[in-house]
């Protein structure tokens, strides 16, 4: 599940600095999520909308929050490991979508309707 050491040195170097385990971004998701927030903090900045202290913070928070994810895929992988086959495969028999058909009244507010058959057949 993690990344191989072998590969690391080909990895982005926003992942590598990040030390991200679970979460692989590639480089245009890396590129987006550093020089877009930059961008994006610098825009916000000139129409003063923001003071200029959001440019170094909001790569800043968006790098934290991307941290924050790698860390819940993490315990989400390590919690899924724990649960015990048998489980797994209850949750599978439960999960399995059910094909039927199902009746309709032939009234609809005390009037009696006419009912349409639909089958495969027609």
């Amino acid at each position: 599940m993690t990344v191989p050491t072998g590969g690391e040195r080909y990895r982005p170097l926003y992942a590598r600095v990040l030390g991200l385990r679970f979460v692989n971004p590639g480089g245009v998701l890396c590129f987006l999520f550093f020089e877009g927030a930059v961008a994006l903090a610098v825009l916000l900045a000139l129409a003063e909308l923001v003071s200029w202290w959001a440019v170094p913070v909001l790569p800043a928070v968006v790098a934290a929050m991307v941290k924050l994810n790698d860390l819940v895929a993490e315990v989400v992988i390590r919690t899924a490991a724990q649960v015990p086959e048998q489980e797994r495969d209850r949750f599978r028999r439960q999960m399995e979508p059910v094909v039927g058909r199902a009746r309709m009244p032939s009234t609809v507010g005390g009037r009696r309707t006419r009912q349409k058959r639909y089958d495969s057949e027609s």
